[in-house]
């Protein structure tokens, strides 16, 4: 099965010369979805982690089903001022602008190695930003999943240039 047949490219989303990869016919073929998760799982092998982190939103997604797969907590790492309760917080630069991302302080315990999932590796600056927020609020990281990622943009080596071990199953 190619998985890159359930991920069409928008052309020009969100902003002019971005290329889209939508994973909506992915996730609605059941088979399909199952085997990325399942490359995911084989994937996180490679790592040791008691919890998986999910980067809002659709790192929820894939977090949550290898959370399911795998039998590990799952914590969420979600956009500004969502959370109802005290939270950590770190500001990253995107591709086309700016973002932050935000964890509860108590969502995970002290000890937690966290593998840190979402859907697509561009130029790392999210899960970078990830990776910081969880040192940040004290817990070690493990390192990153991503489902896909953009060719050309070295997002990998700009992980592992920042002390990320990054493992993706596609690269397009």
């Amino acid at each position: 099965m190619n998985l890159l047949d359930y991920l069409p490219g928008v052309p020009d989303f969100p902003k002019p010369g971005i290329l889209f990869r939508d994973i909506s016919p992915l996730l609605a073929h059941p088979a399909a979805f199952k085997e990325a998760i399942l490359q995911l799982e084989a994937l996180a092998q490679q790592f040791e982690y008691t919890h998986i982190l999910g980067i809002e939103s659709r790192g929820f997604i894939f977090g949550a089903a290898l959370a399911q797969q795998v039998g590990k907590g799952l914590a969420l790492a979600r956009k500004p001022n969502k959370l109802p309760i005290a939270s950590h917080r770190e500001t990253y630069g995107l591709e086309y602008g700016s973002d932050a991302l935000e964890i509860q302080q108590s969502t995970l315990p002290s000890d937690a190695r966290v593998l840190i999932v979402d859907d697509v590796l561009a130029t790392g600056g999210t899960i970078i930003a990830a990776s910081k927020l969880m040192k940040q609020a004290g817990f070690q990281v493990a390192g990153a999943l991503t489902f896909l990622e953009i060719a050309g943009l070295n997002g990998n080596q700009i992980l592992q240039q920042n002390g990320i071990a990054n493992k993706t199953i596609l690269i397009a």
